[in-house]
């Protein structure tokens, strides 16, 4: 029975495989969500060519298991993103659960999950999991924190060995990752443990009273308002949005009140369902946020869109106009392997030095 839910795999989109500048060109001549989608795609190219810009990439919902998972991959190798804020589903659950030579099935929301928990399946609206196979995903996380020194560390201190890892074991290289490992784009889960990690990390702690690691989410936030001060702007490409949003966000502020005349961030853009209504963090527009500080409101576009229908069309204009053919890589992993320098031309000074 399990054998015959698990036949058709998802497959990831391509956007290499397809041109799509004409088409997104078109709408944002055209009207409602269609020029929304056409400006946000202008403002992720113009992040792209300013030399000055570190892009942001925030990642919520669950964008992996539904096919999104090569598109990022292709945002980290051709260097059109520096720095990655997600969370742990997608990261864990998902891309290391590929990596490890596991897939994610076509589902149907219309079936019993009576069955599917009979036969260890889990369903995310229309897509299939492997219970069985996500337990390996989380003891393969706790195999990790075992030959780990017992100490803090941030997610993405544990995300790099995480890549280490798979840069010797895995059996699916096409990783978000292991890409981001090998070209030295930090990847930031500020909820690591609400995930596959969690579960390892727990068994982890659980067999090593006297010694285990633990995870400092205000590492986390130090680190990435480190990157934040490593470039002189920066620009935000969000998909959902929850706590990747805001905790990309706020580093404008962290910035402040360590003493630095930090920019607002000088682009923004977020594909996103949530309304704006209800006062939530994930549904707040852009706008609102200039009024925190954080985000500049000159070239901002919110697209109220389902990510699946969205990132293929924005991601693959961008890939399209290869202005990242002339993008020089920020390796903004670097900030943590030596002392503190800036990565730019410049960096901002503490108020009052």
């Amino acid at each position: 029975m399990k054998r015959d839910l698990l036949k058709q795999t998802v497959e990831h989109i391509d956007i290499k495989a397809f041109d799509v500048v004409g088409l997104v060109d078109a709408m944002a001549n055209t009207a409602f969500q269609g020029r929304n989608l056409g400006r946000a795609a202008h403002i992720y190219d113009d992040m792209i060519k300013d030399k000055d810009c570190a892009i942001i990439l925030c990642l919520s919902g669950s964008l992996f298991s539904a096919g999104l998972k090569g598109i990022v991959y292709d945002l980290i190798v051709n260097n059109m993103v520096d720095m990655i804020v997600s969370t742990g589903a997608n990261i864990v659950d998902q891309d290391f659960f590929e990596a490890l030579g596991f897939r994610h099935y076509v589902g149907d929301t219309f079936a019993d999950d009576a069955v599917l928990r009979e036969n260890a399946i889990d369903r995310i609206y229309d897509t299939y999991i492997d219970e069985d196979e996500l337990r390996v995903c989380d003891m393969t996380i706790a195999e990790i924190a075992n030959s780990l020194p017992p100490r803090p560390y941030s997610s993405r201190e544990f995300i790099y060995e995480m890549g280490a890892y798979l840069d010797k074991n895995a059996k699916d290289r096409h990783s978000v990752v292991l890409a981001a490992y090998e070209h030295q784009v930090p990847i930031f889960v500020p909820a690591f443990s609400d995930c596959s990690a969690g579960f390892g990390l727990v068994h982890h702690q659980w067999y090593s009273p006297e010694e285990h690691l633990t995870i400092d989410s205000v590492r986390d936030f130090r680190e990435l308002t480190q990157c934040k001060l490593a470039s002189p702007h920066t620009g935000l490409f969000m998909i959902g949005g929850g706590v990747p949003k805001n905790f990309a966000q706020d580093t404008v502020v962290a910035a402040e009140l360590l003493g630095f005349d930090a920019a607002m961030h000088k682009y923004a853009v977020q594909i996103t369902v949530a309304d704006e209504r209800d006062g939530a963090l994930s549904g707040s527009t852009l706008k609102e946020a200039h009024s925190w500080g954080k985000v500049d409101i000159v070239k901002e576009q919110m697209v109220f869109s389902e990510a699946t229908v969205a990132l293929p069309l924005i991601a693959g204009y961008v890939y399209g106009k290869r202005n990242w053919c002339d993008r020089a890589p920020r390796n903004l992993a670097q900030v943590f392997n030596k002392p503190v320098v800036p990565i730019f031309s410049s960096i901002p000074t503490p108020v009052g030095v």
